[in-house]
């Protein structure tokens, strides 16, 4: 069996992987690069539980668990640590915070931290890029990358035979496609329900060993009485990561393309230097922004594409791409191989849960 992967983000990549375990050869198409768009660009931030009582329960505490087993079995390093996780507010200009529950001698006096949302039995990070070229190095030799951009698929009644790549077939026995919001170009040859980008933006600092395991989820007021949910993510590569700052901007059709939007920076380097005296004196590596995937209903379309034989869907994942990436990988290497996930229940994630995206092929 051969498996086409359209998409070199941390879900194709988590696919690829888990096929490659079962002896099962694929090829992942990516127009730009592995990690190149939001897999490159997120928080990596994992949580056991965040997602109990939910349809996401189940997909996030496997998923959670498989961070720590691939982390023991695959080589290279992706900054994989568990951490302590924080809530809390920030207080508008020239006013101070009531003292918080907790004390981070890191944190400006700005911030008061009153709830522990985890600790490391519940809580953990990645480097997000770094994992998903772990996945795709460890894929091998039973995946392939081929860059290039899928423009259509090659149909035989209900029955993919291929995709075109830049005008050149390649040939499948079976083709899913994980493009993230860049998924709705393929509604136009598929029956793929409608997935939209929302976009975020970040900050990456050199803050060296001055910033310990301790993750922070903020509620932030800016003068203009906007209100933002900064989080912050230090990592164990010396670097801390922060996002905040969202809009519905379009999504162009080269990742390559995704610029932050204006003011959007500058707006997000102000909040940074409030919320900490570190991350004020801290040089800037990285200033980015990047869509996620999400869907009408909020969860993610995982599963066989409607009328088709062989073609399958795996994106929409939101915030929690990184986190529920393994378990989506997994799963679909059952549901393609054996014809049904074991590990995880995707019922709810069913793709004809909605109907397909009406867009006209270019």
């Amino acid at each position: 069996m051969h498996v086409l992967i359209c998409g070199g983000g941390v879900i194709g990549a988590s696919v690829a992987y888990f096929l490659g375990r079962r002896g099962i050869r694929s090829t992942v198409i990516e127009c730009a690069g592995v990690a190149c768009a939001a897999s490159g660009k997120s928080g990596g931030f994992l949580a056991l539980d965040w997602c109990d009582g939910s349809p996401l329960e189940a997909l996030a505490r496997r998923s959670f668990a498989l961070h720590g087993q691939l982390a023991e079995e695959i080589g290279g390093d992706w900054s994989y640590r568990r951490m302590t996780t924080y809530a809390g507010v920030a207080a508008r200009v020239g006013r101070r915070t009531a003292g918080g529950s907790y004390h981070l001698n890191w944190v400006g006096d700005d911030v008061s931290l009153s709830q522990r949302l985890g600790g490391t039995q519940t809580t953990a990070q990645v480097h997000p890029g770094h994992f998903t070229q772990a996945l795709m190095q460890a894929a091998r030799p039973n995946a392939e990358l081929r860059v290039g951009r899928v423009t259509g698929v090659v149909r035989d009644g209900d029955r993919v035979l291929g995709v075109d790549v830049d005008g050149e077939t390649v040939a499948g026995d079976a083709v899913v496609i994980a493009m993230g919001p860049w998924s709705m170009l393929a509604a136009a040859w598929l029956p793929v329900p409608a997935v939209f980008g929302l976009k975020g933006h970040s900050l990456v600092f050199g803050t060296g060993a001055q910033v310990p395991p301790e993750a922070l989820f903020l509620d932030y007021r800016e003068e203009s009485a906007a209100v933002h949910a900064p989080e912050v993510f230090p990592r164990a590569d010396g670097t801390t990561y922060v996002c905040a700052i969202s809009s519905e901007s379009p999504v162009p059709l080269d990742p390559a393309a995704v610029v932050p939007d204006e003011g959007a920076i500058e707006r997000l380097e102000a909040m940074c230097a409030r919320l900490s005296p570190v991350l004020a004196r801290s040089p800037i590596l990285a200033r980015q922004a990047c869509f996620r995937p999400v869907t009408r209903d909020g969860l993610p379309l995982i599963g066989p594409l409607h009328g088709l034989a062989n073609a399958y869907v795996a994106t929409g994942h939101s915030v929690w791409g990184i986190l529920n990436a393994p378990a989506t990988g997994e799963a679909m290497a059952e549901l393609i191989v054996d014809g049904a996930a074991r590990t995880v229940d995707l019922s709810p994630f069913d793709p004809t849960r909605m109907p397909a995206a009406r867009v006209r092929s270019a």
